[in-house]
């Protein structure tokens, strides 16, 4: 990878940094590789629980870097789609970050992870249709599974933006901040989680994704057949000894 996207990992959680803040961290054909590259190894890593995808200098990211579209660049790549990431995110558990503007395809980045953290002054959008664009990066599929119907109509049809405050009311984001303090918060979240089993964590990420394309009657078998490595493990046993131990259970991912 290079500067433009950084990954730390630390105690059982990555950080992915979009690192492009003199276009408000737009995405190029360049960052989409990077971010690729960086899911592929949180993917293949083991220490790795829980994923928070942030962008730097006050802003998560504008969307695409529409100069280098004109170039004849893309943005998005095969399977892991619009920067690097909304076609297929990281296995484990993710949290978006947000300072500044999701703007279009920054808001199909936000829609792609599991969880939200947003400054009180950050702000939603996907106006591709201001742009004789169709948001194609996972916003018209998502969105009307994240907040109601009409209002997710609203906001692909006009191209308006929603402020923080709002996206809470409406159930995107989890949790506001301050300015500033997003990734702090996202940070304690994401710790939070990661103390749990990493199998648990990931057999429950799967089954809550594909559930809804489950029939009804199939539901229960399918979600045992991806719950029962985490229920078979070594650490199902680990969880249930330091309950009755009273301590904290210590994880093996196996």
């Amino acid at each position: 990878m290079s500067d433009i996207v950084t990954l730390d990992v630390a105690d059982g959680v990555a950080v992915i940094t979009l690192n492009r803040p003199e276009v408000r961290n737009a995405a190029n054909a360049e960052l989409a590789a990077d971010v690729a590259a960086a899911v592929d190894e949180i993917d293949a890593r083991a220490d790795v629980r829980v994923t928070v995808l942030t962008g730097s200098g006050g802003t998560f990211c504008s969307g695409m870097d529409l100069k280098a579209f004109l170039n004849g660049e893309r943005a998005s790549l095969p399977v892991r789609g619009f920067a690097g990431f909304t076609g297929q995110p990281p296995k484990t558990p993710t949290i978006a970050a947000v300072e500044g503007a999701a703007v279009a395809g920054g808001c199909e980045l936000v829609l792609a992870c599991d969880m939200v953290v947003a400054a009180d002054n950050a702000k939603f959008g996907v106006p591709e249709v201001k742009r004789g664009l169709v948001a194609v990066g996972g916003a018209l599929l998502r969105l009307p599974q994240r907040i109601p119907y009409q209002l997710a109509m609203e906001l692909i049809l006009t191209g308006d933006l929603m402020d923080a405050t709002t996206a809470h009311t409406a159930g995107l984001v989890n949790h506001l901040t301050a300015p500033g303090d997003a990734l702090d918060a996202a940070l304690r979240l994401a710790h939070k989680i990661a103390a749990n089993g990493p199998l648990a964590l990931k057999a429950s990420k799967e089954i809550m994704q594909r559930a809804p394309q489950w029939a009804p009657d199939e539901a229960y078998e399918l979600q045992r057949a991806i719950a029962k490595t985490a229920f078979e493990s070594a650490d199902a046993k680990e969880g249930a000894r330091a309950f009755a131990e009273k301590r904290q259970p210590v994880w093996q991912g196996v």
